[in-house]
């Protein structure tokens, strides 16, 4: 680390070798995001050969993520595996019921113990932070049921602390903008489709390629919600890109395109739940 590091962010990172080593060896649940690149970097610096990467590879993770761990896990030197898992085959998964990422992780997690199992790994961990107790997450309790160890949540360590971490380490994905599985894009209670998660993941590309980082594009059947950061909202009702946005959209079978005036925020498909 090139810069002063903060004692009390010393402190945590400190304890999160300390448990990492306490393990001896793990998975670790890789989705190329800010919290598992920095945990399967410092697994892999305190482990070794003994921190191993599993990347779902599903309909509700873009193509571009599994291709990211791939290239990151490559480049630090990572035994890397990339696991085909068919979600919508799940029970209750493709009705999308509210708690829906219950059973999508229960039965990938499930499996990701398997395999952990077959590699002579002790566990397996995944990158939850205490920032992740503030939303509504189902998908928490499957991690409790089947003993999946989370360090980062273990050490104390916020969002923000895992950024700085990161950007000292020199890791790319200090400031990468967080994204949820693609599921996270549709009501809850509409039915999840290959074509619809395909869909979206093709919408939100498309504002990535004009520069927007953190978005989300949710799905009404034909209808497109677009939540950019409130500093890009201008942008995106300039006459040009209004009406190329619109046209590619269409294109890929939204008949309709709005552009939601409260901006980008976590967990707004939760909004509706705390109004029954």
């Amino acid at each position: 680390m090139e810069e002063p590091i903060r004692p009390e962010l010393a402190e945590k990172y400190e304890k999160l070798q300390d448990i990492l080593r306490s393990l001896g060896s793990v998975a670790v649940a890789f989705s190329s995001g800010v919290d598992s690149t920095f945990l399967v970097k410092v697994a892999h610096d305190v482990l070794g050969e003994k921190a191993v990467a599993f990347t779902a590879a599903s309909d509700f993770v873009p193509q571009r993520d599994v291709e990211e761990a791939a290239a990151f896990t490559k480049k630090e030197g990572i035994e890397f595996h990339r696991v085909p898992f068919p979600i919508l085959t799940v029970p209750h998964v493709k009705e999308n019921p509210s708690d829906r990422c219950y059973y999508c992780k229960h039965a990938l997690f499930s499996h990701m113990k398997e395999l952990a199992q077959q590699y002579g790994l002790s566990c397996v961990v995944d990158g939850s932070n205490l920032d992740d107790d503030g939303d509504y997450r189902p998908g928490h309790r499957a991690l409790r049921e089947l003993g999946i160890v989370s360090p980062l949540h273990e050490a104390g360590l916020h969002k923000q602390d895992i950024r700085d971490l990161s950007h000292m380490l020199g890791l790319p994905t200090w400031d990468k903008p967080s994204f949820a599985c693609l599921a996270s894009r549709f009501p809850y209670g509409m039915e999840l489709t290959p074509d619809g998660l395909k869909r979206v993941n093709q919408a939100e590309e498309f504002l990535m390629v004009r520069g927007f980082r953190q978005l989300r594009v949710r799905s009404y059947g034909d209808m497109a919600r677009i939540e950019l950061l409130p500093e890009d909202i201008p942008r995106m009702l300039s006459r040009d890109l209004r009406e190329e946005t619109a046209v590619f959209f269409k294109s890929i079978g939204f008949l309709y395109t709005s552009l939601d005036l409260r901006g980008y925020r976590t967990g707004s498909m939760n909004e509706e739940l705390a109004q029954h």
